[in-house]
């Protein structure tokens, strides 16, 4: 078995990461448009309030917002089938819980899904891409107030109706498993706090409440978009972290279990069963946590399922028992070193056959069709004669979607992937250019500096054969 004829080869993107333009045309600013830049080794900042001396670099990005023309046709030139991107909350409803919609803001989406029918391109748009706008912070505390589940639903009822027959293609929350860890508190559930690393009791039972009243959003837009267009294809995204226990004691592989079912299937199994597991109740018990779970939760649970699964993978990690071995670092997580993988620049495993591992796990736990949305290497590229030699790009992207023909021919059920990123962005862990993933050279540095132009790497024409072929020519 190879890949489907309409098997849907693309890129991803986040609305907080390309577009720039965050006060403009009655934007107002999200999460990430308080957050410094920062590196591998400096870490990042949120700034309750803005500070004149400091660099947010969502606040121009790479400026997707005046060169989306002219990206989209190099996504086109490629032969995408599909672009995920992200529609930003606050620039549809600037502060996040008004009643009636940002008509700027509307029109720019308007014709960004228009230029993608002009070139054939599928949209694949998530509703909340680590972008709460900051009104919701600063008035609500983020989705720790029930009310907030209300506000998303009528921003993902507009966006939905205004483009119901331009997008077919939904999320509704990126990696929505993030609300679990500390970081997450902010990306995902809005909730600002700046001792974040303390821990308390206290704090642990409001993030697993506000983590419910996410999973209620999600499963709420899930409904009411079925009744907008019945036709609709609406799927979660769980950033999955594949974990192995890094010696056969059985103390280790107990240890994986545990943390495969907290971090990955808390959050999917209710998205996908509509309703939380009997592991994942047990658990929060054993943490002498009740969460408020009304009836009328229940039954949105259980009505507002998934269509189907979709994820990032970038790596794998180890997890011991044991003390003293050396670490590695990940998507926000990071684990033991695995001594059979070599790792990236940013101290991210490289581990293709994990991918296939992961598609059958998932595949074989929920049954329902997968979408590889994020799979791609950060690396340092450096710009000669106009172009970008990252043979160590394509050969990351190669072997991974070999794997995906394999997992394919497992019997696994992929409907598409689309790498992270088609072109160079602001990275979400760090912040900085120097992190590239694209196919698209953005000239623009750390600093914020450069004249933004684009140059394309050979990992372009690269993945523009592996499309025209439909995954048959990797060389």
């Amino acid at each position: 078995m190879s890949f489907s004829k309409d098997f849907l080869w693309g890129g991803a993107t986040s609305a907080n990461q390309i577009e720039g333009a965050w006060n403009i045309d009655g934007k107002k600013a999200s999460v990430a448009d308080h957050t410094r830049g920062g590196s591998l080794k400096v870490k990042r900042e949120f700034d309750y309030i803005l500070k004149e001396s400091c660099y947010y670099p969502s606040h121009m990005a790479i400026d997707f917002y005046n060169h989306y023309e002219e990206d989209i046709a190099l996504f086109a030139e490629m032969g995408f089938k599909v672009f995920r991107m992200s529609i930003a909350w606050s620039r549809i409803f600037p502060h996040g819980d008004e009643i009636n919609p940002n008509e700027k803001g509307l029109e720019f989406y308007d014709k960004i899904f228009d230029l993608c029918h002009k070139y054939n391109i599928e949209p694949l748009v998530t509703l909340s891409h680590f972008e709460i706008p900051i009104g919701i912070v600063k008035d609500y505390q983020g989705f720790s107030d029930r009310r907030v589940i209300d506000f998303f639903v009528n921003y993902a009822k507009t966006v939905m109706f205004y483009y119901k027959d331009k997008v077919k293609y939904w999320l509704t929350f990126n990696e929505i498993n993030f609300g679990l860890i500390p970081l997450g508190s902010l990306l995902t559930l809005g909730i600002y706090d700046k001792n974040l690393e303390i821990e308390t009791h206290e704090k642990t039972v409001r993030k697993f409440q506000s983590l419910h009243h996410v999973l209620v959003a999600s499963a709420k837009a899930v409904i009411e978009g079925k009744k907008i267009n019945p036709d609709f294809k609406i799927g979660n995204m769980i950033a999955h972290l594949t974990y192995y226990p890094l010696t056969p004691n059985p103390d280790d592989l107990l240890l994986t279990q545990e943390f495969d079912s907290f971090m990955n299937n808390y959050c999917g199994d209710v998205q996908v069963f509509g309703k939380y597991s009997k592991t994942s109740l047990n658990y929060l018990n054993k943490l002498n946590i009740k969460i408020d779970i009304t009836e009328e939760d229940e039954e949105i649970l259980k009505n507002g399922t998934v269509d189907f699964y979709s994820f990032s993978y970038y790596m794998t990690n180890c997890v011991t028992h044991e003390k003293g071995h050396e670490k590695t670092l990940g998507n926000l997580l990071g684990g033991v070193k695995n001594p059979y993988l070599q790792s990236s620049e940013w101290e991210w495993q490289i581990d293709p056959k994990g991918l296939r591992y992961t598609l059958n796990k998932l595949y074989d736990r929920y049954e329902i069709p997968l979408m590889i949305v994020e799979n791609g290497l950060g690396a340092k590229d450096i710009l000669e004669n106009n172009t970008v030699e990252d043979d160590y790009r394509i050969d990351y992207l190669r072997q991974h979607i070999k794997q995906i023909e394999i997992a394919l021919n497992d019997g696994v059920e992929v409907l598409g992937y689309t790498s992270w990123s088609p072109i160079d962005s602001i990275s979400a862990g760090t912040g900085e250019m120097d992190k590239r993933y694209g196919f698209i050279y953005v000239d623009k540095d750390n600093q914020g500096e450069g004249t933004l132009k684009r140059y394309k790497k050979k990992s372009f024409y690269w993945y523009k054969k592996v499309i025209e072929s439909n995954g048959e020519d990797l060389n």
